[in-house]
């Protein structure tokens, strides 16, 4: 898997998002359980089909971007409000970033460790390992960069980016994770229950 990743990884964005769009869908035909959890959510939110059909082919699309994202050349960002990091950093204050799982916490993490982690201050981020075992070893593999620390989801991974904020280093968090049994709150989201963070 991972001598696939890496091929992939030198395509074109435009080619991953093209196979990523017809595997979203492929996804979307073949799973019985993905299709009415998509479509329920959506209309619990009171999302039309018409938009709601555009994310399916988006899903594929993001989960194709993965093998740049993890193996490929780093990722060119632009960034927007860089002086507040720079101020807090200067100021040997931590910084707590929240970010959505997929997608924006890999380009995020990789940008600051990237940018800020190697010379100032590491981001710690917290990682619940995969249950694959051959899909461990690859998320491993690209998150194991210069800046960037991970932190297991268990007490002793809180305690350790705690320890990090508290000395003035960075902190990733991904808010939409479910927490492990027992660590977590049961909050109303859109008029059901959900299994949140504390």
């Amino acid at each position: 898997m991972r001598l696939l990743f890496k091929v992939l990884s030198f395509l074109p964005l435009v080619l991953l998002h093209g196979g990523g769009w017809v595997l979203g869908w492929v996804a979307f035909g073949l799973s019985a359980t993905y299709r009415g959890r998509l479509i329920a959510n959506a209309r619990q939110a009171g999302v039309v089909r018409a938009s709601w059909m555009k994310s399916v082919g988006a899903a594929g699309q993001l989960m194709a971007e993965l093998p740049r994202l993890w193996m490929g050349a780093p990722v060119r960002t632009d960034w927007v409000g860089e002086h507040h990091i720079k101020d807090a950093l200067n100021r040997g204050k931590g910084i707590l970033f929240l970010t959505p799982h997929l997608g924006c916490f890999e380009v995020t993490a990789q940008a600051y460790a990237s940018k800020f982690g190697q010379f100032k201050s590491p981001i710690t981020v917290l990682f619940r390992p995969p249950r694959q075992s051959w899909l461990l070893k690859l998320v491993e593999l690209s998150r194991a960069r210069p800046g960037l620390k991970t932190a297991p989801t268990t007490l002793a991974g809180v305690k350790q980016m705690v320890r990090a904020l508290k000395a003035g280093e960075c902190v990733g968090l991904l808010p939409d994770q479910v927490p492990p049994e027992g660590q977590g709150e049961w909050s109303p989201f859109f008029g059901k229950e959900s299994y949140t963070m504390t």
